[in-house]
């Protein structure tokens, strides 16, 4: 996302330095390697730069080496699913100001977990929260703040057009059949949808719904003409529904196999569509590598299947951070209960998970365990891949010159039990914001 702002006055430097740093004794991520390699990140900019290009070419010398003594240097992680944290869910209804300053606190803690950018979802609710809560949600980089934390990459709106067979602990009282794009209009209020002419983005990024209601499929192409990306989820879709939508322009699955439609010989469902027939492009997919959304035989299949679309994603919930308890949820027209314990949420009174409650470096340590996958794979799914699949190849996502210059520092624990990933440092924009 491009910065059409300066970057922050707490990020100019004085006294004659020029803001540069330099990593060295590190192992960063390119493709599907870790190689021994260098990197130059600019605090004024908020970019990387290529070292050639500063020191032989500019004669630049930076203001700082830092040894990270062979550790993992890696892009910030990228959250698609995030439905709130550290106490704070986005599908609440509060004050302005009240609400802002919660997105604000949120984002301070969630940069510590090495989560860099994210997409706040607010799940199936009454029109009148989308309308108050989504302002607040926007592409919110463009200030290029590095202290206000992790940044908002644009809004997830997982409902209200589900189908209610698979509405998972969405309130069904609130789900809605959409016709026309005006009734996506009065959902979530137009200025959600359309730009107002200003420097600010509008805010939704990415709505999941179930493309067999009403006529979903059809809308597909007038929500993706204005940078909103469609997903396939809570969902009854067969094969050849979700192919449509597909066709129509659906670029990403939300949490795949759950709440939706099962696997079956005879008609594989949404699964089938990452395959390759019908010449169709096959779409990115969420996983929850939670241990309690899906089998780790499930997730290796799953990845498998379509690596280059795999995105690892939490679902978290509010009550990451917090100890065990019941916690109240705004759950449409009503006050619902979660129970937490340890990583598992329950939807009080039935045995329905209710989101998660782990952090996206978890899911990366289960997933390479789990997967058979390679450190820079695992990290792929969330880095490159979900940067790809919200249009921002070059930007977000990578260690290539120009490219923010949002970074984590990790180590590896390794035991009989396999390998754990845990995050040292976080740099925003070139500058240091964590340090474990």
């Amino acid at each position: 996302m491009p910065h059409s702002l300066p970057s922050s006055p707490k990020s100019t430097p004085k006294d004659g330095r020029n803001g540069i740093t330099k990593f060295t004794n590190c192992r960063i991520v390119k493709g599907d390697k870790l190689v021994d390699e260098d990197l130059w990140v600019n605090s004024v900019t908020g970019k990387i730069i290529g070292s050639q290009a500063a020191f032989y070419d500019d004669f630049i010398l930076p203001d700082e080496v830092i040894d990270l003594g062979g550790r993992i240097l890696s892009p910030g992680l990228i959250e698609c699913q995030l439905n709130g944290a550290f106490g704070f869910n986005f599908s609440t209804l509060l004050e302005p100001a009240v609400y802002a300053k919660k997105v604000k606190d949120l984002n301070k803690q969630l940069v510590k977990t090495g989560v860099t950018s994210y997409v706040p979802t607010i799940t199936s609710q009454r029109s009148e929260l989308y309308k108050r809560a989504l302002p607040h949600l926007g592409p919110s980089g463009y200030v290029q703040v590095a202290e206000d934390g992790a940044e908002s990459l644009g809004a997830h709106c997982e409902g209200p057009f589900l189908s209610p067979t698979k509405n998972g602990v969405h309130n069904v009282d609130v789900l809605r059949v959409a016709e026309t794009f005006e009734d996506l209009v009065d959902c979530y209020g137009a200025s959600s949808l359309e730009s107002d002419g200003s420097f600010r983005p509008t805010p939704i990024k990415m709505i999941t719904a179930a493309p067999e209601r009403g006529n979903m499929t059809k809308l597909i192409p007038e929500l993706t003409s204005r940078g909103v990306i469609y997903s396939i989820g809570h969902s009854e879709a067969t094969y050849e529904e979700a192919s449509a939508a597909v066709g129509a322009g659906a670029t990403m699955i939300t949490h795949l196999f759950n709440a939706m439609r099962p696997l079956h010989h005879r008609n594989p469902g949404i699964f089938g569509v990452l395959g390759l027939a019908e010449n169709l492009p096959r779409p990115y997919f969420g996983i929850i590598a939670d241990g309690e959304h899906l089998h780790p035989t499930t997730i290796k299949i799953a990845f498998s299947s379509h690596p280059d679309g795999c995105i690892l994603v939490t679902d978290s919930m509010h009550l990451v951070g917090l100890p065990d308890g019941a916690y109240q949820w705004t759950n449409g027209e009503s006050a619902s209960h979660i129970l937490k314990k340890g990583n598992k949420l329950i939807l009080e009174g039935t045995d329905r998970i209710a989101g998660s409650s782990i952090t996206l470096i978890e899911c990366v340590t289960n997933f390479l365990n789990w997967s058979g996958a390679g450190i820079p794979q695992a990290l792929k799914a969330v880095t490159s891949t979900p940067a790809a699949m919200l249009g921002l190849q070059g930007v977000k996502g990578c260690l290539d010159d120009g490219a923010d210059a949002d970074l984590v520092v990790l180590s590896e624990k390794r035991d009989y039990s396999g390998v754990e990933l845990v995050v040292d440092e976080v740099w925003k924009f070139g500058t240091k914001v964590f340090v474990r």
